[in-house]
This record gives C-alpha cells, structure tokens and sequence, in this order.
C-alpha cells in the first residue's frame, strides 16, 4: 500500500489518516475478532500495521495533545502488557 512510516518530532501535527486512527481505537469493537475486521474495513490496512502505527502514535506528543485519555490509557495498557 506503500504509506511512508513518519515519526513525529515537536511541532508537528497528525496527518488525517493518524487521526483517523485515534478515532477508530476510541471506538474500536472490544473482540479482537471484531475488531480486526474493522481495522481491515475502516481504515485499510492490517491488524499489524494498524498495532505498530498505534504504538508510534501513543509516544506522539502531538497524538496525547489531541487524545489525552486514550494515549494515557493506551500507554498503560502497554506498560502493563508489554504490547497493544
């Protein structure tokens, strides 16, 4: 699909498709089966890109100024489990 993988740097806003991502792991169904089938539908892309993009996003500072209690939740989670 040929997206090019972006890191942020400060000062630096989210592109549509990150924040389309932030949007849809709000929301996203809680069944992993379900919630693969979403990511494939929603957004385009694999589970596991969809997982490593989420990862880079939650250490954006740009992603926490614009979703504060899911990065915070999401950061978490990834603490406690050692991955989303």
């Amino acid at each position: 699909m040929g997206r090019t993988v972006m890191k942020y740097s400060v000062g630096m806003s989210l592109s549509d498709f990150d924040a389309r991502l932030l949007n849809f792991a709000e929301r996203a169904p809680r069944s992993l089966g379900a919630r693969e089938e979403a990511i494939r539908a929603e957004l385009g892309i694999s589970p596991v890109r969809y997982y490593q993009r989420l990862n880079l996003l939650i250490d954006a500072p740009e992603a926490l100024a614009e979703h504060p209690l899911l990065v915070r939740r999401l950061s978490r989670i990834r603490e406690t489990h050692g991955k989303l």
